[in-house]
């Protein structure tokens, strides 16, 4: 059995063409999709974030928006860019979501991607210490995070509060216990995935990777599984890791989907993300149902991972969203041994 969820990026343009047409579309659809979601039995959503970008911008919010309309389904970020993120501030919005959510947030951070502005966390307050490159200051605010998150006290309490304290030194509230072993580390190498693991986060593995080796992307994604659960095992921590990555899968259904992505197979593809590094970026797959689980049981990473998250194109509406998870988790999971036939 496989957990499987969406991933969303929340894109929204007030172009006629798209059912998402700004800023409010794509937060009130978000939650009706998280609903949907669970309504069809499926386990995870979760949501990409970017910056100055017409998509989703401000996680916690709608996580807590989320966590309270639903009540099985895992909430999530695929991922948090660190290089923006206040590690206290963060640590309060998380435990609350957490907490309204009932325990249900998987919270998904890494050093971010390329952005839509040049050094886009400057304007939000941050820059690297001396000697630091952006990559390591998300790298430190990441373990700020996971330390406050341990719920230890840290701060001196003032001898004359306004409100009595407990006793000792005082952490960061609502403390939601159990969250810090439901932190994700996105990684893009096969060296940060083991770092991840060294942390004791679960690792997130995208629809990209950058190239070590030249090898197809499926391939390249289950080596680096492989090397995150290698790093885990000799930390020697006490708990079963997680691992999920995403795709694009379309089963192939009906005259809409055929429509929208009949004849949209594309294979890997190899391209620069960053000016110096070449990544390789996995296919989508978009087939009948009897095609598409024939291809997927060759894909290793999926193989190796416990969570696959289905990218959805958001902007076609959530109707037609929930459409697309359902035809998965109908018409193609079961076929591959993920869930249940019914």
């Amino acid at each position: 059995m496989k957990k499987i969820g969406f991933l969303s990026f929340g894109h929204w343009t007030p172009s006629p063409q798209s059912q998402t047409r700004t800023a409010a579309d794509a937060l009130l659809q978000s939650v009706e999709l998280a609903v949907a979601a669970e309504e069809l039995g499926a386990d995870g959503a979760y949501f990409r974030v970017h910056h100055f970008a017409r998509q989703l911008a401000s996680p916690f919010p709608l996580l807590a928006a989320v966590g309270a309309k639903t009540s099985r389904i895992e909430i999530g970020t695929a991922v948090i860019d660190m290089r923006y993120e206040n590690p206290l501030y963060m640590a309060e919005d998380a435990g609350a979501a957490d907490l309204i959510a009932g325990g249900r947030l998987q919270l998904g951070i890494s050093r971010g991607s390329p952005e839509q502005v040049i050094e886009g966390w400057r304007y939000f307050g941050y820059a690297p210490q001396e000697g630091e490159s952006d990559a390591d200051m998300a790298r430190r605010h990441t373990g700020v995070l996971l330390e406050v998150l341990l719920g230890k006290g840290f701060a001196q309490p003032n001898p004359r509060p306004m409100f009595p304290n407990p006793p000792g030194l005082l952490r960061v509230e609502p403390h939601s216990e159990g969250l810090r072993e439901r932190i994700w580390w996105g990684a893009a190498t096969n060296a940060t995935a083991e770092w991840a693991a060294k942390l004791g986060m679960n690792l997130q593995s995208s629809t990209l990777k950058f190239d070590e080796g030249g090898k197809p992307f499926h391939i390249q994604q289950a080596e680096q599984i492989r090397a995150f659960r290698e790093a885990w095992k000799a930390a020697a921590h006490t708990r079963e890791p997680r691992v999920s990555v995403s795709r694009s899968i379309f089963a192939l259904v009906d005259d809409r989907d055929r429509a929208y992505f009949g004849g949209n197979q594309s294979g890997d593809h190899f391209g620069y993300i960053e000016a110096d590094r070449l990544a390789v970026f996995g296919r989508s797959y978009a087939a009948e149902p009897d095609v598409l689980i024939e291809q997927l049981k060759g894909d290793e990473a999926i193989a190796e991972a416990d969570t696959l998250l289905l990218t959805v194109p958001n902007q076609l509406g959530v109707d037609y969203n929930a459409h697309v998870i359902e035809a998965i988790l109908t018409h193609v999971a079961p076929g591959l041994g993920w869930r249940w036939r019914v």
